[in-house]
């Protein structure tokens, strides 16, 4: 039998597995859920690396994480009770100051941001971000990778999209930096040449200076259901193909998230050379309805991780809809060996437990017939 990874791997690299890998987006909700602790302590006290190891475990099914190199970058960061049995914390990076909100239920969120006038903050930003790659702390990364072992598979965080990284920290969020990218174009392009280079360069010395397979670029607004398909080529896409370009020259994968609407561009993404794209979503969150046309577009280029509905179906629908869904995409992927089986999102505290078993199961099945739906 291959181990969890084994067949995350296999999917990437498009080899056979003893079965389709099933890995259901376990990120916030369902580890602290299962660890029984406020999502607070879970982002401040346990390593999300091992709060998924243990959430895998308990699922014994496959699955993907990310970790982190450290930094030598000093912050300072002071944590303040509210009222509501939130965090208020506050982090300082020199001169520059951000603060969040802690949650006993959600996730953080941002409240402040770093950069908040384009002149006086953005180069005090880049000179703290821009650490050389050989200068990150990456001994970590390989302790979390040795800890995991053939649990999951474990990625490098490499970093986002372009608007993702210039907004990330700007004041304003998504609105601000569209609003920098018409009225400063010299300033931002500059910026984006900067930043293409340094994921690149980031990329080989993750994989110089780990044991990883795989690197992974997240997505926050980069997705059509925000972004115009002329911005994410113009900005977003040269970043993936570097990211591509540098990884497969050190011998390493790609998996990359892109949320949201992707029809328009899903030609161009799967012909970049990524390893694994997730979540190709369904609607009203995506524009995925036809799981054949994205199968023939894809042309086992690269694998398909997704894409059962993580509201509609697991958390409202039963276990026969999870199944039934299971179904569609396992019969849309016939004879691939490109196919995971994963959710549209993360999946919700709220989620019925039967119904992640049912994905499981359904997925374990050795023939998608089984789980077809009847003829009307």
């Amino acid at each position: 039998m291959m181990t969890p990874r084994a067949r995350m791997l296999a999917a990437y690299e498009g080899r056979a597995a003893d079965v389709i890998p099933v890995a259901p987006e376990f990120w916030y909700y369902i580890p602290a859920r299962l660890l029984g602790v406020p999502m607070f302590t879970l982002e401040l006290e346990i390593p999300h690396w091992q709060a998924l190891q243990q959430t895998f475990r308990h699922y014994q099914c496959e699955g993907w994480g990310i970790v982190a190199p450290g930094s030598p970058v000093q912050t300072h960061s002071e944590q303040t009770w509210l009222a509501d049995q939130r965090l208020e914390e506050t982090t300082t990076l020199g001169p520059l100051r951000s603060q969040r909100i802690l949650d006993r239920i959600e996730p953080s969120w941002l409240v402040e941001r770093y950069v908040k006038d384009f002149e006086r903050d953005w180069p005090v930003y880049a000179e703290h971000f821009f650490v050389p790659p050989d200068e990150l702390d990456w001994t970590p990364v390989q302790q979390a990778l040795d800890a995991v072992g053939e649990d999951y598979l474990l990625e490098i965080y490499i970093g986002d999209p372009f608007i993702d990284f210039a907004g990330g920290q700007r004041e304003g969020g998504l609105e601000q930096v569209i609003a920098d990218l018409v009225d400063r174009p010299s300033e931002m392009a500059a910026l984006h040449e900067r930043y293409v280079a340094y994921m690149a360069e980031k990329t080989c010395i993750a994989f110089r200076h780990t044991t990883a397979r795989s690197v992974f670029v997240a997505s926050i607004w980069s997705s059509l259901s925000l972004l115009s398909p002329a911005f994410w080529r113009k900005w977003d896409k040269p970043v993936l193909e570097a990211v591509v370009q540098a990884a497969h020259e050190c011998g390493g994968l790609v998996h990359h998230h892109f949320h949201g609407r992707c029809r328009k561009v899903l030609p161009e993404l799967a012909a970049l050379g990524l390893d694994c794209i997730c979540p190709f979503e369904r609607p009203p969150g995506g524009d995925v309805t036809d799981l054949r046309e994205v199968a023939n577009i894809l042309g086992g280029r690269t694998a398909f991780n997704g894409n059962v509905h993580t509201v509609k179906t697991l958390i409202e629908g039963t276990a026969a809809d999870v199944r039934r869904e299971v179904a569609e995409t396992r019969a849309a992927f016939a004879g691939s060996n490109r196919l995971i089986i994963g959710t549209g999102d993360q999946v919700g505290w709220e989620t019925p437990d039967e119904n992640i078993w049912a994905m499981i199961e359904a997925s374990r099945a050795s023939s998608c017939r089984a789980w077809a739906p009847a003829a009307p």
